[in-house]
């Protein structure tokens, strides 16, 4: 999805209050910290064994990986806003948050509204200082979130009635029976999204999680235009998206790179009961890219998920007028067609 030219305050903020996290700390100690961590946390800790030990650990995890899940999960919620643009969330809770990323990128979505937070990991040093950067943040909102230990797996308990749940880069840590408890959980809230990381066992993840929110009467509002079955066949590829996140120096020092920025990919569902109001899919849903667009003279190619087909391609040509102007700007993971001003 087309992140902004200019990065939302929000965004601005965190990077701000993550700048300090590591000052004093060795570049390459931060490194290793960074690498062993990246090495051990996704999929192979259980989640009664935290591998976010202390505040060391977790200030060179959450300096790291912060930035990139929070803008994918922020490109999530502009597709999930792009549907219901008049529904504002009035409670959040995060489960798995460790350090708050995912609440971050939902202040940026509802800038301006007063919402109760809630951030549940198993990591209490991860809870602290998600809880100390929150208190930096400009949203009343993230200031006053609430940081609670728990448990991710059987014995969760999401209270009835929560407005959106957001899961994100959580159930490839967790075990098959545990991974059900938590959607199942996600599911008793009026709104979720479930992030994983864009390749093929992250999608696998993102679609079992769909099945059982469809199950639980749920309607997909992003990415599918569809309720349907997912018409990619396993094995075959997988859908993912891609955003783009400002490198800091402490991102250029750990992967030994040039580059100003990276592209984080992700898989996602994005969901809501029927008494959420808006527009949710039904007939007439724009169907939504699922490629980066090919611009060639005169022509754009877009490969698209439909509602009422499918995978397709669309050319779009000079001879299309605003259309084409529209294709040209149109970016991976967008809805397309365009929403008339």
């Amino acid at each position: 999805m087309h992140a902004p030219e200019n990065p939302p305050p929000t965004g601005e903020n965190l990077r701000a209050a993550l700048a300090g996290l590591l000052d004093g700390l060795p570049p390459r100690q931060a490194a290793q910290a960074v690498e062993r961590l990246i090495a051990n946390y996704r999929g192979r800790t259980p989640t009664d064994a935290p591998v976010l030990r202390d505040r060391s650990d977790v200030a060179a995890y959450a300096a790291y990986r912060m930035p990139a899940t929070f803008e994918a999960v922020r490109s999530a919620l502009a597709a999930f806003r792009g549907r219901l643009p008049d529904w504002t969330p009035a409670s959040h809770v995060d489960i798995g948050g460790g350090t708050g990323a995912a609440t971050w990128a939902v202040a940026a979505a509802w800038p301006d509204d007063e919402r109760t937070t809630t951030v549940l990991d198993w990591a209490e040093p991860a809870l602290a200082l998600g809880g100390e950067l929150a208190r930096s943040a400009a949203s009343p909102a993230l200031r006053a979130a609430r940081w609670r230990r728990q448990a991710i797996g059987a014995g969760l308990e999401i209270p009835e009635g929560t407005d959106l749940v957001t899961v994100s880069y959580v159930l490839g840590e967790l075990t098959p029976a545990d991974r059900a408890a938590v959607v199942a959980q996600a599911a008793r809230a009026r709104g979720a999204l479930i992030v994983e990381p864009g390749t093929p066992e992250g999608y696998l993840r993102i679609i079992e999680a769909r099945e059982r929110l469809i199950e639980a009467g749920f309607t997909v509002v992003a990415p599918c235009p569809h309720n349907a079955a997912c018409p990619i066949v396993p094995g075959t590829d997988w859908c993912h998206f891609s955003a783009r996140v400002s490198r800091s120096s402490l991102h250029r020092q750990v992967k030994g790179g040039s580059l100003a920025y990276e592209d984080e990919k992700f898989s996602y569902v994005a969901a809501v009961r029927q008494d959420v109001p808006g527009d949710v899919p039904g007939d007439g849903a724009p169907a939504r890219v699922v490629r980066r667009p090919q611009i060639r003279k005169g022509q754009v190619l877009l490969d698209l998920c439909t509602p009422e087909d499918g995978l397709t391609r669309e050319t779009v040509t000079k001879r299309h007028g605003a259309l084409y102007r529209a294709a040209r700007d149109t970016g991976w993971g967008d809805a397309w067609p365009p929403a008339e001003d």
